[in-house]
C-alpha cells in the first residue's frame, strides 16, 4: 500500500508544538537550522518576505519548508529564495523531500517565476547531491559562506 502523499499545511497553535519537534540526524545539525530557530528568524527578518509551511504525509508532521517569497530588498531581491528544508531523521530517504520541492517548485513557478533559488553550507553530509539530483546547479554566488544554487524552470 502506498503511503499518502505529502502537503502542505500553515502552522497553526493546534500543530505549532508538533512541528517544532521535528528533528534533523545529529550530523545534519550544522546545515538546518531548526524549526524553532526558523520561526524565530521569519519573525525577526520580515523584510525577507518569509513563507512557511509544514509538511504532512497523511496526518503526520514529516518536515517543514521556509522560502523567501520575493522580498522587495536584499541580494535575493525580488526572487524566491528555498531558505529551509527540513525533513524529520524518522522520516528522510523515503522520497518526501522531493515531493515537498516539486510541490514548492510548481508554486514559485506558478508564482511567475522563472527560477528558484537555495545554498548550502559546503562540508561533510551537505545536501548538495540532493539538491544536484533534482536540477539545482551553482550559481557562482557566495553567500555568507553559502554556495548559491539555482533551479532553472523551462520557458512555458
Amino acid at each position: 500500500m502506498r503511503s499518502p502523499g505529502v502537503h502542505l499545511r500553515e502552522i497553526t497553535d493546534d500543530n505549532r508544538d508538533a512541528v517544532r519537534a521535528l528533528r534533523v540526524r545529529r550530523d545534519q545539525k550544522q546545515f538546518v537550522a531548526s524549526v524553532s530557530k526558523s520561526l524565530k528568524k521569519a519573525a525577526k527578518t520580515p523584510e525577507a518576505n518569509p513563507w512557511y509551511r509544514a509538511l504532512y504525509r497523511g496526518d503526520e508532521p514529516v518536515g517543514f519548508v521556509m522560502l523567501s517569497w520575493r522580498p522587495p530588498a536584499g541580494p535575493f531581491k525580488g526572487r524566491h529564495f528555498l531558505w529551509r528544508l527540513l525533513i524529520d531523521k524518522r522520516y528522510q530517504r523515503r522520497g518526501i523531500g522531493r515531493e515537498a520541492l516539486t510541490q514548492i517548485a510548481a508554486l514559485v513557478r506558478a508564482d511567475g517565476a522563472t527560477e528558484l533559488l537555495t545554498s548550502y553550507e559546503p562540508g561533510d553530509g551537505e545536501p548538495w547531491p540532493f539538491y544536484q539530483k533534482f536540477g539545482f546547479e551553482p550559481t557562482g554566488e557566495i553567500d555568507d559562506g553559502e554556495i548559491v544554487l539555482r533551479l532553472t524552470f523551462p520557458a512555458r
